[in-house]
């Protein structure tokens, strides 16, 4: 018979906390506001308001003058931590974060 190697014991291993990667622009809570305007929260507590009435009574609103209904507008919810709205229409929440936290809102007209 031949002779076996003992096996190693089983030593503890640094426990390290898992990594979470989270931006501080992403964006934990909406709620719509009178005027085409929402207030949003962010990952790390930040919160303020959007003023969207310009923008989607503007010439150059582009996809956003979807949102001129306000049943339309009213269905703001966040998905993948950004504010959208059906129709694949969403606000940029890095540009979001940085207006908010600098001026405590962000106007787009």
């Amino acid at each position: 018979m031949l002779a076996q190697p003992n096996a190693p014991q089983n030593l503890p291993v640094a426990v390290t906390p898992a990594v979470s990667p989270r931006a501080k622009w992403r964006v934990v809570a909406v709620e719509v506001l009178p005027a085409y305007r929402l207030r949003v929260r962010f990952v790390d507590g930040v919160e303020g308001v959007v003023d969207m009435d310009g923008l989607v009574h503007s010439v150059g609103a582009g996809v956003f003058a979807a949102l001129v209904d306000p049943d339309v507008f009213g269905r703001a919810a966040v998905e993948y931590r950004a504010v959208t709205w059906p129709g694949e229409i969403d606000l940029a929440p890095d540009a979001m974060y940085a207006a908010i936290r600098e001026n405590g809102e962000w106007v787009l007209a």
